[in-house]
């Protein structure tokens, strides 16, 4: 038999001469320490997957029921499409559109959304994303312009008195004046056939301009130059390239081409001792600029400073040098949906998108918050007088290069009106 009490003890005097030494039973021993951390830290691992894994869960819980309970609160209260009848007063807004996470440049849609959401008629998360209610606006207008007749498309929850609830919500100078449901697919934009536009300005504006606008209470309009603007604004009728008219437009542009279908000026009249008269223009839908545009280029024909050939010629691929007649006046007075109309009008099932229903309101607004202002305004700044002395500064016999450094001009006052948009 062997002898196994010597052999055992003889390896255990070696083991403590090798540990003694730091030979390879140390070795040994630190390796099975580094095996322990690397499972310890396996095991920790696992564990903070498992906790992110659970948070991940709690998320998708919370989100599932945040999904469920707006589900259930469109069950009670679900959205419809409709279009609201909006007017407002333009003055000390940047335009109609919204600017997205820009709190310092208001605009009318900013009051709109605030007021959807406090009347409950959208949820609060809407506000911010705006597709979300598939919100449409017929005509984007430029910052300080009105607008008595202005349409927007959109789903809310009709509560109970909806337009009252969303007018408690918005400061005097806007207003909703009226409601109608409309197809799932309308489009305030698309489905609009054409837009109104009014622009209201001082006669003293068609004055020779040798007159003295020291007292523009004085002025008044023969009915011959009234004649001969009515047919000035005649010439714009029908398709043009308005290439002039707006910004940065090519003359090759498709988009350039516009179709104008009426533009007067019609009887003047007094208000606050100054006789005033309206410019009324209807087309199917105008670029940046493009309406104040055409009113400024009649007016500086009219007084003298351009020939009327420069009308025909601003149509042309050369540059021609356009004055912007002021923004103060102009207001968007009426939006169609002839089209629309024809098509669902008279299905028993839809409303036709007319306002007769709502023509007292939108008078007793415009007479409330838009003539006013602009009258107003007008006596206590002078900016049509202001806009006639610079009138001289433009050259209308320019050509395509000396024009650069005006069109530059303009484009960096562009710039820096924010909410400036085409409508």
């Amino acid at each position: 038999m062997f002898k196994t009490r010597p052999l055992l003890s003889a390896l255990v005097n070696n083991r403590l001469t090798l540990e003694r030494n730091g030979g390879p039973w140390k070795s040994l021993c630190m390796m099975s320490e580094g095996s322990r951390d690397e499972q310890t830290a396996k095991l920790l691992k696992r564990a903070n997957e498992e906790n992110e894994d659970s948070a991940e869960k709690v998320q998708a819980a919370k989100k599932l029921k945040a999904e469920e309970e707006k589900a259930e609160d469109e069950k009670k209260c679900p959205k419809k499409k409709v279009v609201l009848l909006v007017a407002y007063s333009g003055k000390g807004y940047y335009g109609m559109q919204r600017n997205a996470g820009t709190s310092q440049f208001r605009t009318i849609e900013d009051e709109l959304v605030t007021a959807l959401i406090k009347s409950g008629c959208i949820p609060e998360n809407h506000g911010d994303e705006m597709k979300k209610m598939s919100f449409q606006r017929c005509a984007r207008t430029d910052k300080g312009v009105s607008a008595a007749g202005q349409v927007v498309s959109l789903k809310l929850r009709l509560i109970e008195d909806t337009v009252e609830k969303i007018n408690e919500h918005l400061p005097p100078q806007v207003r909703i004046l009226g409601l109608k449901r409309v197809t799932q697919g309308f489009n305030s934009k698309n489905n609009c056939d054409a837009r109104t536009y009014a622009y209201m300005l001082p006669t003293v504006a068609f004055s020779p301009k040798d007159y003295d606008t020291g007292d523009i209470a004085a002025f008044r309009l023969e009915p011959g130059t009234l004649q001969k603007v009515n047919a000035l604004f005649a010439v714009y009728k029908g398709t043009h390239n308005f290439h002039n008219f707006t910004s940065q437009k090519a003359p090759s542009d498709p988009s350039a081409r516009r179709y104008i279908m009426e533009m007067s000026c019609g009887e003047p009249f007094i208000n606050s001792n100054i006789q005033f008269a309206v410019i009324t223009v209807r087309g199917q839908s105008f670029m940046l600029h493009q309406i104040r545009k055409m009113i400024g280029l009649v007016i500086a024909v009219t007084k003298g400073y351009a020939k009327e050939e420069v009308l025909e010629r601003s149509w042309g691929h050369n540059k021609v040098d356009v004055p912007k007649a002021p923004g103060l006046g102009l207001v968007l007075e009426r939006v169609h949906f002839d089209r629309y109309n024809k098509r669902f009008g008279g299905d028993g099932l839809h409303e036709r998108l007319d306002w007769g229903g709502e023509e007292e309101a939108i008078k007793g607004f415009k007479e409330a918050h838009i003539y006013p202002t602009i009258v107003e305004t007008e006596c206590q700044e002078g900016s049509m007088v202001s806009w006639m002395a610079t009138l001289p500064i433009h050259d209308f016999e320019a050509t395509a290069s000396a024009t650069d450094a005006q069109e530059n001009k303009d484009q960096k006052q562009d710039n820096a009106d924010l909410r400036n948009d085409s409508d």
